[in-house]
């Protein structure tokens, strides 16, 4: 799975290193993008945490994405950790998918089988090139659908796993508008949805001069996207495609066959990962040795913008970082 790696060519921004890793036998590559810690001394050098993105936005409008010069990923690493995210093929930095330049008639591309194979290269690499044997996993949205799988499938590759707004069974009918290899988003649209998850009567929890630069750079994520009136980001729709599967009931991965301890974290007005749909989840993973469900009250389903995203950053770091040893063996952290 894991062929040729090399360093990307693209100038990386101060302190932040950028590779490519092929994946086979597709032979495209994706982007991995990598902060070592900022910070030194006790406490620092923990295992490698990889964060996964949802199914439109890429690690550069998500977890790189800057509000008041911070990232998400800046966060973590002047925290002491090593940190890693990783953009899908079709998504950001990562070569797109031969079909993605053709009408978007055939079956949904990057289905969680398909980005499970993706995290697994991309969890190659690091430990390959950190010298360990374990990351943790930060998935947000439809990424928990590949990350849950990749849990089952590679137990022992991963140490801790981190649910952001995860995707859980429902029982309702399929939708069939994911029936199609990839979508198109525009800036306006994508600002629509995030603010209309406020409810009625409630201030908004963005800056809107986040949410306009946010829409800005996540076009500029698409090197074809001028070439549509409106801009739009085309996105692989496998991602959509598993989460409609789960909602009517046929979520890709069992829950229970995941042994990693498990953070739900989740916003008190997120439409995506209900109160139903967390103690759903939480109950199905019954082999998970330590298991926590944090709700973050005035968030929403893209909480790492919002005025809440310092209690995220804060709920994760100490779910990551903490000394109790799950399993058999303890590791010096």
């Amino acid at each position: 799975m894991l062929a040729v790696l090399t360093q990307g060519a693209i100038s990386p921004p101060p302190h932040e290193q950028q590779f490519r890793v092929w994946i086979e036998p597709v032979h495209l590559q994706v982007f991995l993008r990598h902060l070592a810690p900022t910070r030194t001394g006790p406490g620092t050098g923990k295992r490698p945490v990889l964060i996964i993105h949802g199914s439109t936005l890429p690690s550069g409008t998500s977890a790189a994405f800057r509000i008041n010069g911070v990232s998400w990923m800046d966060d973590l690493a002047a925290r002491g950790f090593d940190v890693w995210a990783l953009d899908f093929l079709g998504y950001g930095s990562s070569d797109r998918y031969s079909e993605m330049n053709e009408q978007a008639a055939g079956a949904p591309l990057g289905r969680s089988a398909d980005a499970a194979r993706q995290i697994s290269a991309a969890v190659d690499f690091i430990t390959q090139h950190q010298h360990v044997t374990q990351v943790d996993i930060i998935a947000h949205s439809g990424g928990s659908l590949p990350a849950g799988l990749y849990a089952t499938q590679n137990p022992e590759r991963l140490a801790r796993l981190v649910m952001f707004a995860p995707v859980m069974t429902r029982d309702g009918p399929r939708d069939t508008a994911t029936m199609r290899s990839y979508g198109l988003v525009t800036a306006a649209e994508q600002v629509a949805r995030f603010s209309g998850w406020v409810p009625r009567g409630q201030a908004q929890v963005f800056d809107p001069r986040d949410l306009a630069r946010l829409a800005e750079a996540y076009v500029a994520t698409d090197p074809t996207s001028s070439s549509r009136s409106p801009a739009s980001v085309r996105f692989p729709l496998g991602r959509d495609a598993d989460a409609a599967d789960t909602w009517a009931g046929n979520l890709p991965y069992d829950p229970a066959k995941v042994t990693a301890p498990v953070l739900i974290i989740r916003g008190e007005w997120d439409p995506i990962t209900t109160d139903a749909d967390a103690r759903r989840l939480f109950d199905a993973l019954s082999s998970a040795p330590v298991k926590r469900d944090v709700k973050i009250s005035r968030a929403t389903h893209v909480m790492q913008f919002e005025a809440a995203r310092g209690q995220l950053y804060a709920e994760v770091a100490l779910f990551l970082a903490a000394d109790t040893c799950f399993n058999a063996v303890c590791e010096v952290r």
